[in-house]
């Protein structure tokens, strides 16, 4: 069963449900987003999450946006009002750019649209954008099943994968970036077993990608975060395939915290370490993973656990939500338009020519 976490309901007057993540496993809630403001809270508050996901939700957030829009409303006041918005919903989560990237996109083809027929209406404008965000969506339904379809290679008969966080339908519109890879060599009648770090503070290994590949009846065993070594060594681990919130020029790749200790242990036990993303996932305008802006949260994550405080009172808390791992501990690239195996620079920008 491959889930939809998001979809757009009705017309230019419609909203946006999505499925609460924050409640599962326990519980299968969804969400109306009915205006931007409730949208931009959803992904704060991780409500809804993962880079493609954001993306194509911050695209239905512009909709949202025109939907404030009167009669009274001239095409100029339509796109100050989608600027204004874009800029709002950009300050939700500061480190996967796909969001970005959605965002600008519906921005500049409501601008191209105006620009080109200065004489049309607020509704043709505001049926433009909505077009726009559902050519997202479909767009990533697609990426989720071409980049399974081009990494399901790297899983053998017999192999232990590590993966770490979620990068399944949860994080997309689609089937995922890294669970695709399995959920495609699933389909090919490959057997293997997947090993699901828990991920610390929030959990999501734990909460949703268990789930999801229980889902799919794919063998999956979950393990602590810091038991991946130890699997490593005991040769359990064949392949270790996560997603990217961002990748920069030079491959650098910046994912949930623990994906760059994990490439360090895979490094040192000669194990190949994937990255599955889509193209939008690249920011070229960032040199390296040094660039790259570093979300941290509430320290609330991490001296609580499910409601429970498990940290004495006054402690400093760091809480970063992802990290960098370098472009040269990565075996390949995964994407929908192929595989970039050994990322340089050139062989990255080539790809996305």
């Amino acid at each position: 069963m491959i889930v939809a976490a998001l979809k757009w309901i009705g017309g230019i007057d419609g909203f946006l449900e999505l499925i609460d993540q924050r409640e599962l496993p326990g519980e299968f809630v969804k969400l109306q987003c009915r205006d931007v403001e409730k949208l931009c809270e959803a992904i704060k508050t991780l409500a809804i999450r993962g880079a493609p996901a954001i993306g194509v939700a911050g695209g239905y957030g512009l909709v949202l946006a025109t939907q404030r829009l009167t009669p009274d409303d001239n095409l100029k006041a339509g796109l100050a009002c989608l600027v204004k918005t874009a800029e709002y919903l950009a300050s939700s989560r500061p480190t996967g750019v796909n969001l970005f990237w959605a965002l600008n996109r519906v921005r500049k083809k409501a601008e191209d649209f105006v620009a080109g027929k200065p004489g049309a209406s607020l509704q043709q404008m505001q049926q433009v954008v909505l077009e726009e965000a559902n050519a997202i969506y479909a767009e990533d339904v697609d990426m989720c099943r071409r980049i399974g379809e081009n990494g399901r290679k790297f899983i053998k008969d017999g192999d232990g994968v590590l993966t770490h966080c979620n990068a399944g339908a949860l994080a997309t519109a689609g089937q995922g970036t890294a669970l695709s890879v399995m959920f495609e060599a699933h389909k090919k009648g490959k057997k293997f077993k997947v090993y699901v770090d828990e991920t610390r503070p929030l959990l999501q290994g734990a909460r949703l990608t268990t789930w999801e590949l229980k889902q799919a009846e794919i063998d999956v065993t979950l393990v602590c975060d810091n038991m991946s070594g130890w699997l490593m060594k005991q040769g359990k681990i064949n392949a270790v395939i996560t997603g990217a919130d961002r990748i920069a020029a030079n491959g650098d790749a910046a994912n949930k915290i623990g994906t760059y200790s994990l490439s360090i242990l895979a490094r040192e036990h000669r194990v190949p370490f994937y990255i599955a993303a889509p193209s939008s996932t690249f920011d070229l305008s960032i040199k390296t993973g040094a660039e790259i802006p570093i979300e941290e949260r509430a320290a609330d994550e991490v001296t609580f656990l499910a409601g429970k405080k498990v940290a004495a009172d006054g402690v400093d808390v760091y809480n970063p939500a992802f990290d960098v791992t370098q472009a040269a501990d990565i075996s390949a690239i995964i994407t929908e338009r192929g595989v970039i195996e050994k990322p340089t620079p050139s062989k990255i920008a080539e790809h996305l020519r």
